[in-house]
C-alpha cells in the first residue's frame, strides 16, 4: 500500500509537471529536456502486473489435458461460447475416465448432431450457476441446475458425491467460475411425468385418472409442471365409489378440475415449496401451503415425498387427495 502511495503522489506530481507541455511520448520514471525544461514521465505499475490472468473455464479444461471427452461435448453441443462468457458457473467436471464408464457406444452417439439437444441437457446438468466452492458445497443437500433439475449433493464421512458420483477435485478456480472434478458423468431424468408416475408403480389410480381426463398429451408436454401426486392409498381414503363416479365420460369435467388442482405451472422444488404459503394451481384455484414440525401440509394432505425429477417438471408425493 505504501509503494502505491509514493507511485501516486510522484504520478500527480508528474501530471501536474506534463500540464502545458508540449512534448509528446512516454517515459518510464526519466527525465528529458523539453523546451528548456525537465518533465518527469511515468507509467502506472499496477500492483499484479505480471501475474499471471486466470483462463476461463473452458481453456482451463483444455489445458487440464484430462477432460478430453468433455471439452468435444462441450465444442459438439455448441456450449462454448456460453461456458467462456461471464458467468460465474460452477461445473461438476467428469474426467475422461468418468466418460469411459458409460456404456459402450453412448458418447458416441450423445456427439452425433441430431442428439445435440440431449447432449446439451447432459452437460448443463453438471453446471450450477454461480460460484460455488467447495466450501459452501458441503453445506447443501441439493443445487439447482442450469439444465433446470436438481442435483443431489451428499456428504459422508468426509467425501462429497454429486447424484452419487464422487468429487475428487475441488477448487479449481477460473477467471469466469469455478470447477469441480467428479468420476462419473451424472445423468438427468429422461422420462416425463406421465412415464415417471407409471414407472413408479404406486400411481395407477392417478395415471388411470389421467387418462380418462384427456390429460396425458399436457402432462407429457414441455411443461414444466409440478405435481402434487396422491399415491393410490391417498385415493383409496376417498369415499367409496368416488372414483369409479369421477372416471365416468360424463364426469370429466368434474374429474379435469380435481386433477389440474394438484398442478402448478413451473418447477417448485421442495426447497422452494417451504417458502411460499400458497400456489395458483393450473385449475386456477390456489392450493394453501403450511410447513411445520410435523412437515409439509398442502391443503388437507401431508407431503411425504419430495424432489421425483421428471423431463419436464417434479413430482412431489401426498397422502391424501385434496379437492378445489
Amino acid at each position: 500500500m505504501k509503494k502505491i502511495a509514493t507511485l501516486t503522489a510522484v504520478a500527480m506530481l508528474a501530471s501536474a509537471a506534463v500540464a502545458g507541455d508540449k512534448c509528446k511520448g512516454t517515459r518510464i520514471l526519466s527525465s528529458v529536456p523539453c523546451q528548456k525544461s525537465t518533465v518527469t514521465y511515468i507509467t502506472t505499475v499496477h500492483p499484479a502486473a505480471g501475474a499471471a490472468a486466470k483462463a476461463d473455464i473452458v481453456d482451463t479444461a483444455v489445458g487440464a489435458g484430462s477432460f478430453n471427452t468433455l471439452v468435444a461435448a462441450v465444442k459438439a453441443a455448441g456450449l462454448v461460447e456460453t461456458l467462456k462468457g461471464a458467468g460465474p458457473f460452477t461445473v461438476f467436471a467428469p474426467t475422461d475416465e468418468a466418460f469411459a464408464k458409460l456404456p459402450a457406444g453412448t458418447v458416441e452417439e450423445l456427439l452425433k448432431p441430431e442428439n445435440k439437444a440431449k447432449l446439451q441437457a447432459v452437460l448443463t446438468y453438471h453446471v450450477v450457476p454461480g460460484k460455488v466452492m467447495a466450501a459452501d458445497v458441503v453445506k447443501l443437500t441439493g443445487a439447482k441446475t442450469v439444465q433446470g433439475q436438481q442435483i443431489d449433493i451428499a456428504v459422508k464421512d468426509g467425501k462429497v458425491s454429486v447424484d452419487g458420483a464422487n468429487v475428487v477435485k475441488t477448487d479449481i478456480e477460473t477467471s469466469n467460475g469455478v470447477i469441480h472434478v467428479i468420476d462419473s458423468v451424472i445423468l438427468p431424468a429422461d422420462k416425463d411425468i406421465v412415464d415417471t408416475a407409471v414407472s413408479a408403480g404406486s400411481f395407477k389410480t392417478l395415471v388411470a385418472a389421467v387418462k380418462a381426463a384427456g390429460l396425458v398429451d399436457t402432462l407429457k408436454g414441455e411443461g414444466p409442471f409440478t405435481v402434487f401426486a396422491p399415491t393410490d392409498d391417498a385415493f383409496a381414503k376417498l369415499p367409496e365409489g368416488t372414483v369409479a363416479n369421477l372416471l365416468k365420460p360424463e364426469n370429466k369435467d368434474q374429474l379435469t378440475a380435481i386433477l389440474t388442482y394438484h398442478v402448478v405451472p413451473g418447477r417448485v422444488l421442495a426447497s422452494d415449496v417451504v417458502k411460499i404459503s400458497s400456489a395458483k394451481t393450473v385449475n386456477g384455484k390456489s392450493v394453501a401451503v403450511k410447513v411445520s414440525d410435523a412437515g409439509v401440509m398442502v391443503d388437507n394432505a401431508k407431503v411425504v415425498g419430495t424432489d421425483i425429477e421428471t423431463s419436464n417438471g417434479v413430482i412431489h408425493v401426498i397422502d391424501s387427495v385434496i379437492l378445489p
